[in-house]
């Protein structure tokens, strides 16, 4: 196994992204990019172990940390850079998989004698499945695409935010997100919202889906309590061609991080083999 972690390379604004590539075989294999989701990064719950089960199937998995997502190269699992949290956005995240879009194709890539430059799949969790289905329909090199758990509209964290927090949000110029996991407070700049105004006919997450001439696999759990499952029926009915496969199970499918475990769990598994499936009947 070829494992290379941590490379970097300039994302949006100059901001580094640290990347990861994974693969078996010098030679030409299909290969998926992942776009991990809000609060998230590349390593999240062991990711590794996840990416190692794509690369033996025959692929060349690559994830990385979104520029302004508040890790580092440094420290890629740690949220060390709070304003780039703050100042990061949904155009910013579609500008940075465009670059790792482009880095994967580019012939002076230095793993490129072991990527099939016409076999270029996505998956995308959560928001990073809004993300990537954005630029699914903007990006004519993408062949399939694969969302866990995805969003349907690019309004996360404050869709449900009573009017009052808005205000105070404008007014502020920022709020703060708590972290579940490690309690820190996070912030959360009004450019945010200001992005989403601005841009908002190339955020419509469903508009791109229905313009999509691609298969598309729409993966989430029916247990899920911060993406409802109603999502994904969402962008299924949207999708001129898209398969659903719901498994019993939260919005990570039943993982945790730190994952010490070599086992994932079996929501998680099912959801890995359904994507391999999927990716090999092209």
């Amino acid at each position: 196994m070829n494992r290379f972690k941590n490379i970097v390379i300039e994302g949006f604004e100059k901001k580094p992204i640290a990347l990861d590539i994974f693969y078996k075989f010098f030679i030409p294999q299909p290969v998926i990019i992942y776009a991990h989701g809000f609060n998230g990064f590349k390593d999240w719950g062991n990711f590794d172990i996840i990416a190692e089960q794509f690369a033996e199937a025959g692929f060349v998995f690559i994830k990385f940390n979104f520029s302004h997502n508040g890790t580092s190269p440094a420290e890629p699992e740690t949220f060390v850079d709070l304003k780039a949290f703050g100042n990061n956005n949904y155009t910013k995240q579609v500008d940075d998989l465009q670059i790792i879009i482009d880095w994967t194709l580019d012939e002076n890539n230095p793993h490129s004698a072991s990527i099939d430059k016409n076999n270029l799949f996505l998956i995308g969790h959560s928001m990073g499945g809004g993300i990537a289905l954005i630029k699914a329909a903007e990006e004519p090199r993408i062949k399939r695409i694969t969302t866990w758990a995805s969003i349907d509209q690019c309004k996360t964290p404050w869709a449900n935010w009573p009017a009052e927090r808005l205000k105070k949000w404008k007014e502020t110029g920022v709020e703060y997100y708590t972290n579940s996991r490690t309690g820190q407070q996070l912030p959360l700049y009004y450019q945010l919202y200001e992005d989403y105004v601005d841009n908002h006919e190339r955020l419509d997450i469903l508009k791109g889906v229905q313009q999509l001439n691609i298969s598309l696999l729409i993966c989430h759990g029916s247990n899920d309590e911060a993406v409802p499952v109603s999502y994904a029926h969402n962008l299924h009915e949207a999708a001129k061609g898209s398969s659903l496969f719901i498994v019993q199970s939260d919005h990570v499918f039943g993982r945790k991080h730190p994952w010490l475990q070599k086992e994932l769990p079996l929501p998680m598994q099912e959801v890995i083999d359904e994507t391999i499936r999927f990716f090999k009947s092209i």
